[in-house]
């Protein structure tokens, strides 16, 4: 069945809004060309989109053409703003934007872990509200958050997990009731998996898993272009993972014999030790970054470093292979940016000895930046989902 000509004129209308995020301003015969519709279509459109508040008229696409032909159009980039939160154990990262994700404030703050559970949130949320007045925003329309832990399949919302802060889940709460906006909140590993497939290592790639490396370990599945969360939001909790050389076995309520204890940040630091490796972590950072990074200047003992390092990271990736054959690993955290390239390389090496699948090992390009790269990604999507339906 044909369709009705206010569902097509709705269709034209979110094209070419797209366009116009993904390629910047353009001019009403940039976007004739672009969609394939008439000049009276094209005129329509805009005509439209102007009366909506969408879209305005940015400039003249050069000096030698002048008059209505060359007016370039570009999306009203404070039609709505936008925040994203990266929740850690101990800090949140905020940063507000506008609807077209440029940065108009940010800020972090360090929670102490002893802070108390009401505390805490109001800091939080104390944190979110300074720096949307900064930026000069009034009103969110979406917040994308980011928090480690298990978000239900079914209503959306951060599981209370063991080991992890009660504030966590008590600031997605409040955020929920105390905001005019749309609060949407996901896994950071799935947000980082994200952010690396949109603009990082993994960009064009539909199926790959991404293995966060900070101060924790977790893991993102991305099958087909989907993030895959599993029955009860838990694919991915690598640090549960049963592996040889971390002592014993993982409970149902602790990783600390799981892979976690091999790669996990205290993992790594007692492994750098070993080896005589040591090296000052920046504010917030998890210090087997800074152990990472420092090894390659370190000689033969850094050498020695790295290739165990890696041997124990191939390990696991060799068993999520075994389970999905990805075809491709991302390294990413603050631990897998320090090691880079060469770090990628050495867990491919190992990795080609362990398993008879082809996986390629990438280094992720964002770091800990991820995290809230995919919020604000998040976030922007929602708004501009809504927005661009009209």
């Amino acid at each position: 069945m044909p369709a009705s000509s206010s569902t097509a004129r709705a269709i034209n209308d979110r094209i070419a809004l797209h366009l116009l995020r993904d390629e910047g301003p353009l001019t009403a015969g940039q976007l004739k060309t672009l969609t394939g519709l008439s000049r009276p279509s094209v005129a329509d459109l805009v005509e439209r989109l102007q009366g909506a508040g969408l879209i305005t008229v940015v400039g003249e696409s050069g000096a030698q053409r002048r008059g209505p032909n060359a007016r370039l159009y570009g999306i009203v980039a404070d039609r709505a703003h936008l925040a994203a939160l990266d929740v850690r154990t101990g800090s949140v990262a905020v940063v507000v934007t506008d609807l077209l994700g440029a940065t108009l404030a940010e800020a972090t703050l360090p929670i102490g872990r002893d802070t108390g559970t009401g505390p805490a949130v109001e800091q939080a949320v104390a944190l979110l509200e300074r720096t949307a007045h900064a930026a000069g925003v009034t009103r969110l329309h979406s917040v994308g958050v980011g928090a480690p832990g298990l978000i239900d399949p079914v209503t959306g919302e951060l599981r209370a997990t063991t080991g992890l802060p009660a504030w966590h889940r008590k600031l997605v709460i409040a955020l929920q009731q105390r905001l005019p906006a749309t609060v949407l909140v996901e896994n950071e590993t799935n947000l980082a998996a994200i952010a690396e497939q949109r603009s990082g290592a993994a960009r064009g790639i539909g199926t790959f898993v991404l293995l966060w490396l900070g101060h924790g370990v977790g893991a993102a599945v991305v099958l087909e272009g989907r993030i895959r969360r599993g029955a009860s939001g838990g694919a991915g909790e690598l640090g549960f993972l049963p592996v040889p050389g971390s002592g014993g076995l993982p409970s149902a309520t602790s990783c600390d014999d799981g892979f976690h204890a091999l790669v996990g940040s205290a993992g790594i630091c007692v492994l750098g030790a070993e080896h005589g490796i040591d090296a000052a972590p920046a504010a917030q950072e998890p210090a087997a970054a800074a152990l990472v990074r420092a090894a390659p200047s370190a000689g033969e003992p850094g050498e020695r470093f790295l290739d165990e390092l890696a041997t124990r990271i191939a390990v696991g990736v060799a068993a999520v292979a075994a389970v999905l054959d990805p075809g491709c690993v991302v390294l990413a955290g603050e631990v897998g940016e320090a090691g880079g390239a060469a770090l990628a390389a050495r867990v491919g090496a190992h990795l080609a000895r362990l398993s008879p699948l082809h996986t390629e090992v990438r280094a992720g390009i964002l770091g800990g930046g991820a995290v809230l790269r995919g919020a604000l990604l998040t976030a922007r999507d929602a708004a501009q989902d809504e927005l661009f339906s009209g």
